[in-house]
């Protein structure tokens, strides 16, 4: 358990001692794209102070939230445990509601590829999902390829080159592919059409069209 209590016997007190320290939520938001080793998360979370992940991690496993393993080709690595694991939707809502109270990013605020994958995965909709789509999308130097079918989403991390323990790479070449910035949250948001989009230079299309744009603007939507 984390140093902190808050002296209260409730839910939300546990909850809040076990994964509310700072860094840990990332930490958690990282391993749910996966499995990672330590050297990958701190690559992920490059403003962390080593003491600090070490003590995160630590605090996150004698919570029972997550569990060191040996993986083959990988040597150890950190992953959720299933109770962990629960922490997925409540994540996912939290993006969503920070999502509206996101302004500009500062100067030094980056883009990761475990942040992007897990940006996409808080807009989709899966009610909406009805069609598929196979695209790429480039977020300065991070490139994903993302996939819809039957009401899932698939990522896989194509630059920086992904960890060790990252998904296999789709065969053929993606519908659509565009480069974007962080801009895109007004496509998400809904305040620009893909036309505008286009026009404003928000969003890029290196490969594919307007219509295809339009169907991954239907798919990833935050309203607010």
């Amino acid at each position: 358990m984390a140093a902190r209590s808050y002296g209260q016997y409730c839910g939300i007190t546990t909850a809040t001692e076990l994964v509310t320290e700072r860094w840990a939520l990332l930490i958690v938001r990282d391993l749910l794209v996966g499995p990672r080793r330590y050297t990958d998360l701190k690559q992920g979370l490059p403003k962390i102070p080593t003491n600090i992940l070490s003590a995160r991690l630590k605090e996150l496993q004698e919570g029972g939230v997550i569990r060191r393993v040996p993986l083959a080709r990988c040597g150890l690595v950190y992953e959720l445990t299933d109770y962990g694991r629960e922490l997925e939707p409540i994540l996912l809502s939290l993006g969503r509601w920070g999502f509206r109270s996101m302004g500009e990013p500062r100067e030094d605020d980056a883009v990761t590829a475990d942040s992007l994958t897990m940006a996409l995965r808080t807009a989709f909709r899966p009610d909406l999902a009805s069609v598929s789509l196979d695209f790429q999308i480039q977020v300065g130097p991070v490139e994903l390829r993302a996939q819809v079918g039957g009401g899932e989403l698939t990522v896989v991390q194509l630059a920086p080159p992904a960890p060790p323990v990252g998904g296999s790479l789709p065969s053929g070449e993606p519908e659509l592919r565009f480069a974007t910035g962080p801009g895109i949250r007004h496509l998400i948001a809904g305040r620009l059409t893909p036309a505008e989009a286009v026009e404003q230079g928000v969003v890029t299309i290196l490969q594919g069209n307007l219509k295809l744009l339009g169907r991954f603007a239907k798919l990833f939507r935050i309203d607010g």
